[in-house]
């Protein structure tokens, strides 16, 4: 039986790795890059393994960076007494969009989720915990931790989680207002809902 070259089977193969690409779409792609003049298809390379290669997570707080600290953690002009706790950086980015926030972040790179094998210590709990004492000694305290984890039954218990954690260190526990829809997820809501979510925030 007539096959591709080895060369692009094995495109196509690493294509069919990506969440959402099935046979027929990997092939397409394989046979995009084929046809792509040489400078495009290896930009498209050099942008993946730069990704790989320079951006990590920001040493406070876990959003995505070239630098050590992200844009939010280095920018002065930000209130580092509000801690916004989301799952993804995705999220952060969500709340930013609305221009309502002038707090700092805290990415937890996921949720509580036993089920899907992912337990406490697998996200950045420890780290917030950390920080939230270290601020307590020293520098600005924080005031107020905003709960912003996805308004589902997974988000809702890592949130349950976090204010456990935080309730013997007496700060302020917020969580988003439920102007997002219960079993939605905060990347995709408008601007206008997560701006309503964050200005009404209320007691946890």
């Amino acid at each position: 039986m007539a096959k591709y070259s080895e060369t692009i089977e094995r495109l196509i193969e690493e294509f069919g790795k990506l969440p959402g690409i099935g046979a027929r779409t990997a092939e397409r792609l394989a046979f995009h890059v084929l046809k792509s003049a040489p400078e495009e298809a290896l930009a498209l390379a050099d942008a993946i393994r730069d990704v790989k290669t320079k951006v990590r997570p920001c040493k406070r707080c876990f959003n995505l960076t070239e630098n050590e600290l992200c844009n939010i953690c280095s920018d002065e002009r930000r209130d580092p007494g509000v801690v916004c706790v989301v799952e993804q950086p995705k999220d952060l980015l969500a709340l930013e969009s609305t221009g309502a926030y002038r707090g700092v972040y805290h990415v937890l790179m996921g949720h509580i989720a036993p089920l899907e094998g992912v337990e406490a210590e697998d996200l950045t709990l420890d780290a917030l915990v950390a920080r939230v004492r270290a601020a307590a000694s020293g520098g600005t305290p924080v005031r107020e931790v905003i709960l912003a984890t996805n308004p589902n039954v997974a988000g809702d218990g890592t949130a349950l989680h976090i204010a456990g954690l935080l309730e013997p260190m007496g700060v302020k526990v917020t969580r988003l207002a439920r102007g997002l829809p219960a079993g939605s997820a905060i990347e995709y809501a408008n601007k206008s809902i997560l701006t309503d979510a964050i200005t009404d925030r209320r007691g946890f």
